[in-house]
C-alpha cells in the first residue's frame, strides 16, 4: 500500500477541474486523511490549461509532493504538461475523447477512459468529471459509497435524481476502470487513514474565520486575487453577526474605510494583494499618524503591474516594510500555516488596537488558495485585547481644554475615546499634532510626538516571533524562510537530516519589528545560512542581512517564475550551495 498519493487532475479552464479536485479532495478528508492541494490556474475566466495537485497520506503533509501517482487528463495539453512528475508506477487516465497520445519517453501506462461519451449517454457531458471519480475509485480501491455524502451535499439541492444521476456516473468509471486494469486493481491503494474528522480549508478561510473570531464587524475591501475568497466568506458570514462587508470603488476607499470604522470603535480591515496594497500607501500612513488602529490583508502574487495575478510570490515584503512616506511605527506578520493564519489574525486585530497603528498581515497565493488539513482550531485560547480605550464618561477639564488623545505617555500609548463621549472631544488629523490633535510645526513638538509613537513598538505582544526546528547547538546549514515556504523546508531538513547534515530551521512569523534577539543565535550557531525566498532580489535575506549582520554566511535560493518551492528542488539546490565541503 503507498504511504502517500499524488494525483492531478488537469484540463481547460472552466470545464469542472476545480470541482473534480474538491469532490476527490472532500471524501478524502472525510475519510480521515491528510491532504495538501495547490491549484495552477490562468488569469482568465475561461480557457488556459488549468489542474490541480492534491497530495494525500494518513500522517500529516506539508507541501506539495515532487512527483505524481495518477494524472486525470481532460486534454491532451495536460498530458504533454504534467507526465514527467510521473513516478515509475504512475498511470495516466485520459478522456477517450480527445484520443489521447502518450509521449514517447513516457513509461507510464495511459488508459483511454470515455469520460464525455459515458456522462452524455446519463444525460449531460458536465458529469464526465464524475465518470472520472469512478475510474479514481477504482485506482485506490475505494467503494463508490465514500463519495455519496459529497454528492448529497453538492448536488443535494438540485434535487434526488441529480445525485442517483451522479453517483451512477461514478459507478460506470469505476466499472469501466477495473476492466481496463484488469489484475492491477489495489495497486495504487493508500494504506488506511484514522477516520477523524478534520477541516479542510484554504488558508484565505483560516483568515476569514480569524477576522470573524476576532470580533470585526466591518469589512471594506475591492475583488482581487488571490485575496477575494476572504471578502467572499464574510459576505455570507459578517451579517449573522450583525456586521457588514462594503466592496469599495478601489483600495483607498478601502482603507480610509477601514480606519473610519475603527475610529468609531468597530474591529475592521480590509485586504488585497500588491496592487491594492501600492494604492493603500497613504492611507497607511494616515492610520500610523493619527494612531488608528487598521489591519490589511496583503495576499502575495506574481509582480510588478498586473503581473502574474494567479502565480506564486513573495515579493512585496520590502513594500510592506518601507512603502509608506515618511516614518511610522508598524507591525508585519507573516502566518506560515492554517492555526498561524487563524491566530495571527486575531493577534493582528490585538495588537492594531493595543499599540493604535497599522498591522499587516501578510500571506502568498500558495498559503492563501493551497487547501489543506487543518485540526480543528482550539476556540478556548481566543483572547480579545482592546487596550486603552477609556468607555466611561470623562470630568471636564477645568479651562474646557481638548481631551489629549495623543498625550505623552511613558509607554507612547495614548487614551483612546471614541466620538459622542461626554468630555472627550479631540482633534484629528493627518497633519502633525499636539497632544490634543491640534497642528503643530514646532520643532519640539515634532521630536516628543515622533518618539512617542514609536516608543510604543516597545510593547508589543506578540506570541512567538519565529517558529523555531533547531535540533542542533552547532547546525551545518540553517534554513531560513517567510509565508508558504515552511512545508517545503521542513520535508528538506528531515531528508537532510536523515543523511547526516546538521540542519536547523526558523521560520520568521514577526517580520517587522524583525526579531533580532531570536534569530541573532540561530545564526550564529549555523555555519552557513540558506533564506528560501519566492523573489527575485532575496527580500527577506537583505532584512536579515540589515538587521542582525551574517553577511558572509547568509546566502539565498530564489525562485520567481511563479511557482512553489517542492521539496526535491529545494533538496538539490540546498545541496549544491553545499557541495564540495562548502559548510
Amino acid at each position: 500500500m503507498l504511504h502517500q498519493l499524488s494525483w492531478k487532475v488537469g484540463g481547460q479552464q472552466g470545464e469542472g477541474i476545480e470541482s473534480t479536485g474538491e469532490i476527490f479532495s472532500m471524501a478524502m478528508n472525510r475519510l480521515g486523511y491528510f491532504l495538501y492541494g495547490y491549484r495552477h490556474f490562468s488569469s482568465r475566466i475561461k480557457g488556459g490549461h488549468t489542474n490541480n495537485k492534491i497530495t494525500v497520506r494518513p500522517t500529516e503533509v506539508r507541501s506539495i509532493a515532487d512527483d505524481l501517482d495518477i494524472l486525470v487528463a481532460f486534454d491532451q495539453e495536460t498530458i504533454d504538461v504534467n507526465y514527467k512528475e510521473l513516478t515509475e508506477k504512475g498511470v495516466i487516465l485520459a478522456d477517450a475523447k480527445f484520443e489521447p497520445v502518450k509521449p514517447e519517453d513516457s513509461k507510464a501506462p495511459l488508459f483511454a477512459v470515455p469520460f464525455t461519451e459515458v456522462a452524455a449517454e446519463l444525460g449531460t457531458t458536465l458529469m464526465k468529471n464524475m465518470v472520472a471519480i469512478g475510474a479514481t475509485a477504482s485506482l485506490l480501491n475505494l467503494e463508490d459509497a465514500v463519495f455519496q455524502n459529497v454528492v448529497d451535499d453538492i448536488f443535494g439541492k438540485k434535487g434526488e435524481e441529480v445525485v442517483q444521476k451522479n453517483m451512477e456516473a461514478i459507478a460506470r468509471g469505476h466499472e469501466m476502470m477495473n476492466e481496463l486494469i484488469g489484475d492491477r486493481v489495489g495497486e495504487w491503494a493508500l494504506a488506511p487513514a484514522d477516520g477523524k474528522r478534520r477541516m479542510f480549508m484554504i488558508g484565505n478561510d483560516a483568515v476569514a474565520l480569524g477576522a470573524l473570531a476576532a470580533g470585526t464587524r466591518f469589512m471594506a475591501a475591492y475583488p482581487i486575487t488571490p485575496a477575494s475568497e476572504i471578502m467572499e466568506y464574510l459576505i455570507k458570514k459578517l451579517p449573522k453577526f450583525g456586521g457588514a462587508v462594503i466592496q469599495t470603488e478601489d483600495e483607498i476607499a478601502a482603507a480610509t474605510m477601514a480606519i473610519g470604522s475603527n475610529f468609531g470603535g468597530v474591529r475592521a480591515f480590509t485586504a488585497s494583494a500588491g496592487p491594492g496594497l501600492s494604492l493603500m500607501m497613504e492611507a497607511i500612513g494616515l492610520s500610523g499618524m493619527t494612531e488608528q488602529p487598521l489591519v490589511i490583508i496583503d495576499t502575495q502574487r506574481g509582480g510588478p503591474s498586473t503581473g502574474l495575478p494567479t502565480k506564486q510570490e513573495q515579493s512585496d515584503l520590502m513594500a510592506m516594510l518601507y512603502g509608506t512616506h515618511g516614518e511610522i511605527p508598524k507591525v508585519v506578520i507573516a502566518p506560515s500555516t492554517m492555526q498561524e493564519a487563524f491566530f495571527d489574525t486575531i493577534q493582528a486585530f490585538n495588537i492594531a488596537e493595543e499599540l493604535q497603528l497599522p498591522v499587516i498581515l501578510m500571506t502568498d497565493l500558495q498559503l492563501s488558495l493551497g487547501k489543506q488539513t487543518a485540526e480543528p482550531f482550539d476556540y478556548n485560547k481566543i483572547e480579545i485585547r482592546r487596550g486603552k480605550i477609556i468607555t466611561e464618561d470623562l470630568e471636564e477639564a477645568v479651562d474646557k481644554a481638548y481631551f489629549k488623545r495623543y498625550e505623552n505617555t511613558e509607554d507612547g500609548i495614548s487614551p483612546r475615546v471614541l466620538p459622542g463621549q461626554l468630555n472627550g472631544i479631540h482633534h484629528v488629523t493627518g497633519v502633525e499634532h499636539d497632544e490634543t490633535g491640534k497642528p503643530s510645526e514646532a520643532t519640539g513638538n515634532r521630536r516628543t510626538q515622533m518618539d512617542k509613537r514609536f516608543r510604543k513598538l516597545a510593547a508589543l505582544n506578540f506570541d512567538t516571533p519565529v517558529y523555531k526546528n533547531a535540533p542542533h547547538e552547532e547546525a551545518d546549514i540553517l534554513l531560513v524562510g517567510f509565508n508558504s515556504t515552511r512545508g517545503a523546508i521542513e520535508e528538506v531538513q528531515e531528508r537532510l537530516n536523515a543523511q547526516g547534515i546538521k540542519v536547523n530551521h526558523a521560520h520568521i512569523r514577526l517580520v517587522h519589528p524583525f526579531p533580532s534577539t531570536d534569530m541573532g543565535p540561530l545564526v550564529a550557531q549555523a555555519k552557513k545560512v540558506i533564506v528560501v525566498e519566492n523573489n527575485y532580489t532575496g527580500q527577506l535575506a537583505n532584512i536579515m542581512k540589515m538587521n542582525i549582520g551574517g553577511h558572509d554566511k547568509i546566502e539565498t535560493i530564489t525562485k520567481y517564475d511563479g511557482t512553489p518551492f517542492l521539496p526535491g528542488e529545494l533538496e538539490n539546490k540546498v545541496k549544491e550551495l553545499t557541495a564540495n565541503g562548502n559548510i
